[in-house]
């Protein structure tokens, strides 16, 4: 089952990189004039589409990207004619970092609510707990990003609005330069994850097993803790993984809003210009991140249960 999981992993990534292939041709423009300029004689630029190899068939071409992308060759930029890989790999370490930090601060989180919430159903926290939730799903990540921008930034004037080019040489310094996205992108993806969190727990709860254990006398929280829990991990790994699958595509905004440099901001940016090699192969590295987690989330609910097993 696990290698079945990793197999449609893969065909599914075949098939989305068809998608965004020919997606990513359907833009407007032509990048042989965006290159020249509007000054551009019809004859430069049938030499420049030529040299480039934007006469051929797009299936041929999008074989040739393929087959390079297997062997790990992005291809070049269009616009800075530099290797795709070079120009990914620094942006790529940055939004690592964003996208560990904010799982660092929101998974503990919103295990800890999710769990306690479903531990005391029906109690004034848990109501506090899912009316916060629904507040926070309800506000799209731009409104949460612009909110912080003008609550921390110009109201208290503590932390900085943009990211780009602030200084991280301290500790201090750092913690201040990355909170704001930080901040934004938690509070989205933790809201979903306490939800879903709370809903797999209380499911598990209600199962004959654990009641039966309510019955013998067992506290309610070793009820949560020692019966329920273990059996839910499936579902929470579900949860996790969907919620952290959110990072995807809350970034590209939150990267945006904040100026950070991440491969998120560099997809916008290749965008503007119809750079399409550079904007392929950012969203393909979205598309590995979303299909590995939700992968690895699949794997670890096969072998968390006994009966699968």
């Amino acid at each position: 089952m696990v290698i079945q999981r990793l197999g449609i992993a893969l065909l599914t990534l075949v098939i989305v990189s068809f998608a965004v292939f020919f997606a990513t041709e359907l833009l407007p423009g032509d990048v042989a004039e965006i290159l020249l300029g509007q000054a551009a004689t019809p004859e430069a630029v049938a030499g420049l589409r030529e040299a480039m190899g934007l006469n051929e068939p797009a299936i041929s071409r999008f074989v040739g990207w393929l087959l390079g992308l297997a062997q790990g060759d992005l291809g070049n930029s269009y616009v800075n004619n530099m290797d795709v890989a070079e120009l990914i790999s620094g942006r790529l370490s940055n939004s690592l970092k964003l996208a560990g930090l904010t799982t660092l601060v929101s998974v503990p989180i919103a295990l800890s609510l999710g769990i306690g919430a479903a531990m005391w159903r029906g109690s004034l926290f848990d109501r506090i707990v899912t009316v916060l939730t629904i507040s926070v799903i309800s506000v799209p990540e731009f409104m949460v990003a612009t909110l912080a921008v003008l609550i921390f930034a110009v109201w208290l004037d503590w932390l900085p609005a943009l990211s780009y080019g602030v200084d991280v040489s301290s500790l201090s310094a750092m913690l201040k330069a990355y909170a704001m996205p930080v901040i934004a992108l938690s509070f989205v993806i933790s809201a979903q994850m306490i939800r879903m969190t709370r809903a797999a727990v209380i499911e598990t709860i209600n199962t004959p097993y654990v009641e039966m254990a309510l019955l013998k006398g067992a506290s309610r929280k070793r009820m949560v803790l020692g019966h329920a829990l273990p059996n839910a991990l499936g579902p929470i790994a579900n949860a996790v993984a969907l919620s952290l699958s959110y990072l995807v595509g809350g970034v590209i905004i939150v990267e945006t809003i904040f100026s950070y440099p991440g491969v998120a901001k560099l997809m916008v940016d290749a965008v503007s210009t119809r750079d399409l090699p550079l904007i392929q192969s950012c969203a393909m590295i979205f598309c590995v991140s979303y299909l590995s987690l939700i992968t690895l989330a699949d794997v670890i609910a096969l072998l968390s249960n006994p009966r699968l097993r």
